[in-house]
């Protein structure tokens, strides 16, 4: 996909659907420090547009871009499972990302969810991915962070994970992409898989 410009809309929170429900969105979610923004970053090409933050849980909206004059929606929500912070702000998060997997409408997404590849699947991402899975819509699940781990653990962690997968999503529409927001390993093949959907 060739993409000729990209800007942050605005930062939305529960119960305010600020998009266009026609215009296709792919939304981003993730642990926290499991390197959603810089993700994003690799996937559109520009390395300022999502904030990057060495702090977990940093995002506390749901972050909405534009791609190529709002041809697609990027969305970019709050990273679950961080330790810090209150136990009234992780309600919050967690209530606002399920309210936009749960009851947002729009006619055309895709879910995709980043992993640490060092990390794998916790229970954590598998709660999540549970919600996902009954929203019926596509998933693609990066394999992030591939550029630290030498080969053997790249295979041992990308094999574990695959079959953990396999176990659990049945029927489910899913992609695992091997993925480096560093080197941009996987960027092509995410985009390939993307427009194949539409």
């Amino acid at each position: 996909m060739k993409i000729s410009n990209t800007s942050f809309v605005i930062g939305i929170v529960r119960g305010n659907e600020y998009w266009e429900s026609y215009i296709p969105q792919i939304a981003l979610y993730g642990r926290s420090n499991a390197g959603k923004s810089s993700s994003i970053n690799a996937l559109l090409g520009n390395g300022s547009l999502a904030r990057i933050s060495a702090v977990p849980g940093k995002t506390t909206e749901i972050n909405l871009f534009s791609i190529n004059s709002e041809s697609l929606y990027f969305l970019d929500l709050p990273g679950y499972g961080f330790a810090r912070g209150s136990l009234e702000q992780k309600v919050i998060l967690q209530e606002l990302i399920l309210w936009f997997i749960k009851d947002t409408k729009v006619k055309n997404r895709i879910h995709v969810m980043v992993l640490d590849a060092k990390i794998g699947l916790t229970e954590v991402d598998k709660s999540f991915l549970d919600f996902l899975y009954n929203t019926n819509e596509k998933i693609i699940i990066l394999f992030n962070k591939i550029d630290k781990l030498n080969q053997k653990e790249y295979s041992k962690s990308f094999m574990k994970t695959q079959k953990e997968l396999m176990e659990k999503e049945g029927t489910h529409d899913i992609t695992l992409i091997p993925f480096s927001a560093k080197t941009k390993k996987g960027v092509d093949e995410f985009w390939k898989v993307v427009e194949g959907e539409k």
